[in-house]
């Protein structure tokens, strides 16, 4: 299950995805509220999303967030594990953060693991192939 901050990150990028490209960056004030964040949380957000490269950001009056690549390059994968780590379930199937697991007595023949090895690689694949871009035009087009 997502975490609320996953979420928040998740609506603030969405939003920020619908702003022009070309356009003054957004204000923490104007994204906490069109986005329905609490501005102390996203705070902590936006810099994670930032130090992961997807943000950039201006300092000043006129200052503010904007996307740091388009929109159709920033899945909701790139997103997610910002925010939360690696997608998979269990530590035995994770390709970023792998740790066997204790109770297991055999990799090769836990039906566990193989089950979730396909949930990741489900998860993955999907999250992956869903851009920001993606995700407005869906929503867009369920308006």
């Amino acid at each position: 299950m997502l975490t609320q901050r996953s979420r928040y990150a998740l609506r603030a990028m969405l939003f920020l995805a619908e702003m022009p490209v070309e356009g003054p960056p957004t204000s923490m004030t104007r994204i906490a509220a069109e986005a329905n964040v609490p501005r102390k949380f996203l705070e902590l957000i936006l810099a994670d999303l930032k130090g992961a490269n997807l943000l950039d950001s201006q300092r000043g009056k006129m200052g503010g967030y904007r996307l740091a690549r388009a929109a159709h390059l920033i899945s909701l994968g790139d997103i997610i594990r910002t925010i939360e780590g690696p997608l998979a379930l269990v530590p035995c199937v994770s390709r970023t953060a792998y740790r066997p697991c204790n109770d297991c007595k055999s990799e090769a023949d836990c039906a566990i693991r193989h089950a979730m090895m396909r949930v990741r690689d489900e998860t993955a694949r999907i999250l992956d192939g869903t851009s920001l871009a993606d995700a407005t035009a869906k929503k867009l087009a369920a308006a």
